[in-house]
């Protein structure tokens, strides 16, 4: 009988052993599986970094929505908003939107806009030479500031694609910004 709770034992053990392995193996690939899953389904397009400014031929034939949105990370106590909700453009116009975002406390804050693009695909073709999102942004006590972002959409667009959206999160960066 002994030996066979002894046996028990050394099973259950293996079994939690090869649990945590799978657990800690699956936490390990997660980023990467998100990252194959979001090139599939397009979602969260992101958009690396500035691009310089180059002419394109305007497409005057085509018209492309750009809605912008604004979200704030739970913990991030701010007003953020942009100043136009969306706009028609046509592939190869550069165009520029302000965005406000202000401080609600009475401390200094460093905060770090995250963009995203919807659909994902469209986030190839949505060129951006200057944004607030490049950088952290430090904003005094109760300072408000407009911030703008230039941007193009590429007219090698597909025309499959009649709407982009825009769409900037905030998180409020101050507790790591310090400690660097």
């Amino acid at each position: 009988m002994k030996e066979n709770v002894t046996q028990k034992n050394t099973r259950l053990v293996r079994i939690l052993v090869f649990v945590v392995l799978g657990m800690f193996g699956f936490g390990y690939a997660l980023v990467p599986l998100y990252d194959v899953l979001c090139d599939i389904t397009g979602l969260n397009g992101k958009v690396e970094a500035a691009v310089k400014e180059e002419s394109y031929e305007v497409d005057k034939s085509r018209e492309i929505t750009v809605e912008f949105m604004t979200a704030l990370n739970e913990s991030t106590p701010m007003v953020f908003r942009s100043e136009t909700k969306k706009i028609k453009v046509h592939p190869g116009e550069y165009h520029t939107v302000n965005f406000y975002a202000e401080n609600k406390t009475d401390k200094a804050m460093v905060a770090r806009a995250i963009p995203s693009i919807s659909p994902g695909p469209a986030a190839e073709y949505l060129k951006k030479i200057e944004c607030f999102c490049f950088s952290e942004q430090t904003f005094k006590a109760r300072e408000g500031k407009t911030m703008p972002v230039r941007f193009v959409v590429n007219p090698e667009l597909p025309e499959k694609y009649k709407t982009i959206t825009l769409a900037y999160t905030f998180f409020d960066n101050t507790e790591t910004s310090v400690k660097k």
